[in-house]
């Protein structure tokens, strides 16, 4: 939480809050990370239907998530965002640009003046492109396919292979039950390889990157314009970029909790209220 000019007064966490997927757990756990922010800074809980909030959410902008939860909070003032929305703020500040937020799935976000536009991100299954999932499934798909001898192997395969015991059908069992976060634990492991320059590893990022940067033609006019990759592999892309969206790319300003901070402090400064985020 943080007083109106933006200093933070205190700070919780809980558990996960994605609305898409659980919306009641969601808003148990920013409850929990709302007391705890609120006895963090030493202010008693009685002064939280005072306090006005902003929180970037996952799920929030499908099918009237965010304006759901907001019904059910307890603060004076409320908005529920997208997290792309306070990852955009913090990122780039009040500038106009585009975020690319690139973890276990992807999120490209555009600002111009007062227009937010939001591309992909629909989830592993479908999209969520250059995102640590599908990177992770592609390099068991490339194990497999090296296995067969339909492409070539390399060290990055054969360590797969050594992982699952040698065995591929480990390899179906594993991809048959895993989630989105499981494939992308596997994705650190490519961008190592890549960097031993590993022809399998290099080829899925090449891919990867190729993604990335056809989503930005799409997001991003052709002029000089503030480009940032967040997330979690947000960084390890960026010397991977071709030249022309190299010299776009500058560093986040701030992470998305300061995103939220500046959101709460433009949208609720005329109530004098404390400002909570998540």
């Amino acid at each position: 939480m943080a007083d109106m000019s933006g200093r933070v007064l205190g700070t919780g966490k809980s558990g996960s809050a994605n609305i898409m997927t659980d919306m009641e757990t969601a808003r148990l756990n920013i409850l929990d990370a709302t007391h705890a922010a609120f006895a963090e800074a030493k202010i008693d809980i009685a002064a939280i239907p005072s306090a006005s909030a902003v929180l970037g959410l996952a799920g929030a902008i499908v099918g009237g998530n965010g304006q759901k939860l907001q019904m059910t909070l307890p603060f004076q003032h409320s908005l529920v965002a997208s997290d792309g929305v306070i990852a955009l703020q913090g990122a780039l500040g009040d500038n106009d640009g585009t975020v690319v937020i690139i973890g276990t799935g992807s999120l490209f976000v555009s600002r111009a003046g007062d227009e937010i536009r939001f591309a992909g991100g629909w989830g592993f299954k479908v999209g969520d492109l250059a995102g640590g999932a599908r990177i992770g499934r592609d390099l068991l798909e490339e194990t497999l396919l090296a296995h067969d001898r339909f492409h070539a192997s390399s060290p990055l395969t054969d360590a797969v292979m050594a992982r699952f015991e040698s065995n591929p059908y480990k390899i179906v069992e594993f991809a048959h039950s895993a989630r989105p976060s499981d494939f992308g634990a596997l994705a650190p492991l490519v961008f190592e390889y890549a960097a031993r320059n590993d022809a399998v590893a290099l080829a899925i990022l090449r891919k990867a990157v190729m993604q990335i940067e056809e989503g930005l033609d799409a997001m991003m006019p052709a002029g000089p314009e503030r480009l940032s990759l967040i997330g979690g592999l947000g960084a390890l892309f960026g010397e991977r970029l071709s030249a022309p969206y190299k010299a776009k790319l500058q560093k986040p300003l701030n992470d998305a909790l300061t995103g939220a901070v500046q959101l709460a402090v433009k949208n609720f400064a005329a109530a004098g209220k404390e400002a909570v985020h998540g």
